[in-house]
């Protein structure tokens, strides 16, 4: 007789393997953060807001493991959005102001680039990934049987994979644009007193990108097009906003180093959003 244990279904050989990817890539996080803080000339407080925030994506690596290993359709374009601003978030780091890089920032970040990007591989190119990666948050269900708490599809029309892309990339927004916000504010402690309503502005315009992304969403995993435009619409205006504020309050360094991981996301959400187009119009044609 077989027991529970024997009967259930064993995951495909390649969940283990990118689980094992996934749990390094979070550890070469740490590790190059780490090595960037130790060689980095200027320890400063715009150094330590970009660094934590760095930091913080290992533990992004730690809930898309917990994603894989469920089987959650969001792995996929979870971790493309995190593979790329991770890559972002330590490249603007390993360059320093003036002066070449030092040799293990430049190694770890390689090696850390290869991780990413077989994550990257992995996620979107194996045909077992795909046929895992295939199911739904749990969700409190109640029907003539009472209330339960279980996996069931949602409601609304199935979105495709570029659709869930664009939503996960655009509600990167406001955090790209909350740290250099908060790194502009340490110009404060410094004197520069003329900052101070362009800073509060600036964490007021994150704040709002972050609502105004989950409004648009909202509406386009129910399959609104007039959502897809407005979508479009706050991604210009983010942009619009960001960007000429890296420039003035950190200056050509802070709008490479923080405007690009935005343009990065901004450039992903708009080219999901195409790509999901062009699905939606096969998809009625056929």
């Amino acid at each position: 007789m077989r027991t529970a244990a024997e009967t259930q279904v064993r995951r495909p050989s390649v969940v283990r393997v990118l689980i094992i990817l996934l749990a390094t890539t979070a550890a070469a996080t740490v590790v190059v953060e780490l090595l960037n803080w130790w060689y980095a000339p200027e320890q400063g407080f715009g150094l330590a807001v970009r660094t934590g925030w760095a930091l913080l994506r290992s533990f992004g690596f730690l809930l898309l493991i917990g994603h894989v290993r469920r089987g959650r359709m969001v792995a996929r374009p979870f971790g493309l959005i995190l593979a790329v601003t991770t890559i972002f978030a330590v490249g603007r780091l390993v360059v320093p102001r003036q002066g070449v890089p030092p040799l293990p920032g430049l190694l770890g970040f390689a090696i850390l680039t290869a991780l990413c990007v077989t994550v990257v591989w992995l996620l979107y190119r194996s045909s077992a990934l795909a046929g895992h990666l295939v199911r739904h948050r749990p969700r409190l269900v109640i029907d003539r049987d009472g209330i339960s708490w279980r996996e069931t599809p949602p409601r609304r029309p199935q979105a495709s994979a570029w659709l869930l892309t664009s939503r996960v990339a655009a509600f990167t927004y406001s955090p790209l644009m909350l740290v250099p916000a908060l790194v502009a504010g340490g110009s404060i402690l410094d004197g520069r007193l003329t900052a101070v309503p362009a800073v509060l502005f600036w964490f007021f315009a994150g704040i709002t990108a972050s609502y105004a992304v989950l409004f648009c969403t909202a509406f386009l995993m129910r399959g609104k097009d007039w959502a897809r435009g407005l979508l479009v619409f706050v991604t210009v205006a983010v942009l619009a906003v960001d960007l000429p504020l890296c420039w003035w309050l950190l200056g050509v360094d802070g709008l490479v180093r923080d405007g690009a991981p935005l343009v990065a996301a901004a450039l992903l959400t708009l080219y999901g959003l195409r790509r999901a187009g062009r699905v939606a119009r096969v998809s009625d044609a056929a």
